[in-house]
């Protein structure tokens, strides 16, 4: 019984035990569970779309390009309104001599104006000596922002009317006017680039960041030019607003102002001979005034923030520093050495005229024609009509996306030549309300030419130098220095006959389209044209990692030492090529991008350095 129940036993406790191998398969099972669940996780996700992820991005990429191009914009047409705005309200109320001797008896307000005009437009023909290295120094958009704080430091100097505080500040705009304007023609077409860099991504010139084909972002220069100065020219509107709701009225009536005028348009000497010195019929209250301008410092400090957070930088850190690394010394000579292209000798007329027609429509044609016919409270509608139909009319430029580009600037310059011809010959009486028609046709069709001819000068720079990333700074400043020339040239001739400020505007006008048209025939029959040579960067600065000889971010992190080595002995050998070329005549006489040709000293020099080279490997 005993052995029984012992087998029985057994035999129940053999039942109980698990299989030898069933616990070896449920460890296993559990095992490619975590393993699959691990995969899961960390590898890539099902419905995850790395075409689809990479299209968004350069999508957001693109909208923040034209976010920049519309910041820029809206933050230059403020900018100009508040500084227009006040300037013309605070030369209105400094003529009048009710004002002078009752606010600043014993000041000199008068001489003051004088002075700070001129400081305004004296200062900008030294600009091409310090503008293009303040670019390189601070930045495209940090320049625009700089040059917005001191047009904002103009407006905060009107609280306390003294020479100490408005003739630095307008010496500092007249600074600030240059960097200001080539730095903005500079980001606009540069924000083409990128934009055309963000919808071709895929192509393999933009993957290696090599210079974009010829051509590329031509149409992109188009549109974003066009919508700069659409929007730009509405400040002229704007503008008036200080005078149109404020100072109209205060002034006096037209029998009074105009009482000792007998002449206007073609036939007077200066601006309004026998204007009268009192035009305010009462003084506006100090209280009002402060008003206005705290306004218009709040305007002013939008457009720093608008500068500051909604434009975007113009280039990659790298480039930033890249552009810096040619040297201080070349910076400052690249924009002389530019002039040795023929394009830019050319269009350099058109640039002058470019300043002649603008200084032209707001003093000469606004004052001498406007005013003196219709009388002072009629100079707001002029200007405003005036801006308006530049900002309209900047809309014509997109033709040139079917067009050739010649349309644009031909089509302006012969508006304008029709509109000389007939202001030549056009004098109208004073005090001839009657005469309100017929300016202000002249006035649309001038701001039609206006429209034109600015759109058209800005997009034809773009499109012969749209590719050449590091010479649109030096380009479009030679371009505003010459506008700046034309406007220090508009502000000696402010007493001469009216018929010999328009002859000069009008043989301009003519020697503009002749040098245009010797350009575009050169380029067609393909001339090479010469231009300077720009160094390469020479990077001495330590800390940046893209910068070291081991560069941990390269994507051939593998290659050899023997391969590196090569490498920098291909790049010494390229380097004292481009040495030798700048040595034989900074790359003159021969196409963009063309190869330059070696002396054979720099052939033998180049030859002794290879051969020095291996010996020493």
């Amino acid at each position: 019984m005993e052995a029984a129940d012992r087998e029985v036993f057994i035999r129940d406790d053999d039942q109980l035990v698990a299989p030898p191998n069933g616990g070896i398969n449920e460890l296993l099972n559990v095992d490619q569970e975590e393993h699959a669940q691990e995969q899961e996780f960390l590898g890539p996700q099902a419905e995850y779309n790395e075409e689809e992820e990479e299209r968004k991005y350069y999508r957001r990429k693109r909208l923040g390009v034209i976010k920049n191009v519309l910041a820029a914009s809206v933050g230059a047409m403020i900018l100009y309104s508040v500084y227009m705005g006040l300037l013309q309200m605070q030369l209105i109320l400094h003529y009048d001599m009710t004002y002078r001797e009752v606010k600043y008896s014993n000041l000199g307000l008068e001489d003051i104006d004088h002075k700070m005009l001129m400081g305004i437009n004296v200062t900008p023909i030294i600009g091409l000596l310090y503008t293009p290295v303040l670019i390189r120094f601070l930045g495209t958009k940090w320049m625009m922002f700089l040059a917005s704080g001191i047009y904002a430091l103009f407006v905060s100097t009107n609280y306390w009317e003294r020479y100490y505080t408005l003739v630095p500040s307008a010496v500092a705009i007249g600074v600030a006017i240059v960097p200001l304007w080539a730095s903005l023609g500079n980001y606009i077409t540069r924000m083409a680039q990128q934009y055309y860099e963000y919808v071709n991504y895929r192509e393999e010139h933009v993957q290696e960041q090599k210079k974009l084909p010829k051509g590329a972002c031509h149409s992109y220069i188009i549109v974003f030019q066009s919508i700069f100065f659409i929007i730009f020219h509405l400040s002229f509107v704007f503008a008036e607003f200080p005078m149109c709701f404020v100072l109209n009225g205060y002034l006096r009536e037209n029998e009074h102002i105009l009482k000792n005028v007998h002449n206007c348009g073609a036939n007077i000497k200066g601006v309004i001979p026998g204007f009268n010195t009192t035009v305010l019929s009462t003084l506006p209250r100090s209280m009002l005034l402060i008003q206005v301008e705290s306004v218009l410092m709040g305007f002013a400090f939008l457009s720093m923030i608008i500068f500051l957070v909604l434009c975007g930088a113009a280039y990659r850190p790298t480039e930033e520093i890249d552009l810096r690394s040619i040297g201080w010394g070349n910076i400052f000579q690249l924009p002389f050495k530019h002039l040795r292209d023929y394009r830019l000798r050319l269009l350099c007329p058109f640039f002058i005229y470019s300043g002649f027609e603008q200084m032209f429509a707001i003093t000469g044609f606004s004052l001498s024609y406007g005013v003196c016919a219709l009388g002072l409270d009629k100079l707001w509608l002029l200007i405003l009509v005036y801006g308006l139909s530049c900002s309209v009319f900047s809309s014509l430029s997109l033709c040139l996306l079917r067009l050739p580009r010649w349309v644009c600037l031909v089509g302006g310059a012969v508006v304008h030549l029709v509109l000389l011809v007939a202001l030549l010959a056009f004098s109208p009486t004073p005090k001839t309300p009657s005469y309100l028609g017929p300016l202000l046709v002249i006035s649309v069709l001038w701001g039609l030419g206006s429209a034109l001819n600015k759109t058209g000068v800005s997009i034809l720079l773009g499109m012969l130098y749209g590719e050449e990333k590091e010479r649109l700074d030096f380009v479009f400043t030679i371009y505003h220095w010459w506008q700046a020339i034309a406007i220090f040239i508009v502000y000696l001739w402010s007493n001469m006959p009216m018929r010999a400020k328009l002859s000069i505007v009008l043989a301009t006008l003519l020697l503009a389209c002749f040098c245009y048209g010797v350009m575009e025939r050169r380029l067609a029959r393909k001339i090479p044209f010469r231009l300077p040579r720009i160094p390469r960067p020479r990077h001495k600065v330590k800390g940046y990692r893209y910068l070291e000889e081991d560069n941990s971010d390269e994507s051939d992190s593998e290659r050899s030492d023997d391969e590196e080595e090569g490498l920098d002995d291909d790049d010494d050998d390229e380097h004292v090529a481009e040495e030798m070329e700048a040595e034989d005549g900074d790359g003159g006489g021969q196409d963009a991008g063309g190869p330059g040709a070696e002396s054979p000293g720099a052939r033998r020099r180049g030859a002794e350095g290879q051969h020095h080279r291996g010996a020493e490997a």
